[in-house]
């Protein structure tokens, strides 16, 4: 599987070019499943959900311009809800998931993501997906491949406690950097975060993405990050 890791999603043509890179043809050609399940964390999840299935991106908190992932241009796309699944039948899901060309996975709380893809048993079948397959993730989508997170990061915890994630790639993310709507994502404070992890960090704003590729990792920015490593 191949990861494209980004803040604030396919918000440039640097990085939706990485995106049809990866792809190997155009996004027109592609099919994709939606995985929105992050987003059930937040107060405002249900309606933000349904603003982003349904397009409606163009008033606040959506930035100008700003598209969800669904509405991208795909020859197909369904919605893939982990919360539901744990109680399904793998294989009625399985072999959608292998057949697809990209996952999108929606930010929101990055530790219930990660709950609820070890519960539903995504989390095991991650490893086993075509090479070619994309993993597109947003935000907590990108954190949670991570090894952890860090405390300043942990909302909504998970029964077992800690802010252990999946630890797919080999190093974390502070997404959002200097975001004005996020004042306390400043570059000082993303450094104090890096700081404390116990591997590498980026700190990437929403005009960067992560590309990871057969271990090779590559940065594509049309705007702000940093490397740090403790």
């Amino acid at each position: 599987m191949k990861f494209l890791l980004t803040s604030g999603g396919i918000s440039n043509d640097s990085i939706r070019n990485a995106l049809v890179d990866l792809l190997g043809k155009p996004i027109s050609e592609c099919s994709a499943l939606y995985i929105p399940t992050a987003l059930h964390a937040n107060t405002n999840g249900p309606t933000m959900i349904a603003r982003l299935i349904s397009g409606d991106t163009k008033t606040p908190p959506f930035s100008e311009g700003y598209v969800s992932m669904c509405h991208m241009g795909w020859k197909s796309w369904g919605v893939l809800e982990l919360a539901a699944l744990s109680n399904i039948d793998k294989e009625r899901w399985h072999q959608r998931v292998r057949e697809t060309d990209a996952l999108l996975v929606e930010g929101g709380d990055p530790l219930y993501l990660c709950y609820w893809m070890r519960q539903s048993g995504l989390a095991d079948l991650l490893p086993e997906l075509p090479r070619e397959m994309v993993y597109v993730g947003l935000s907590a989508g990108s954190m949670v491949m991570a090894p952890s997170i860090g405390e300043d990061f942990v909302r909504w915890r998970p029964p077992t406690g800690g802010d252990s994630t999946l630890g797919l790639v080999d190093f974390a993310i502070f997404p959002h950097l200097d975001n004005p709507d996020l004042p306390d994502n400043c570059m000082a404070n993303a450094e104090e975060w890096a700081a404390g992890m116990p591997m590498p960090s980026y700190l990437i704003d929403d005009q960067t993405a992560i590309q990871v590729v057969d271990g090779v990792v590559n940065v594509i920015s049309e705007g702000q990050w940093k490397r740090f490593v403790p």
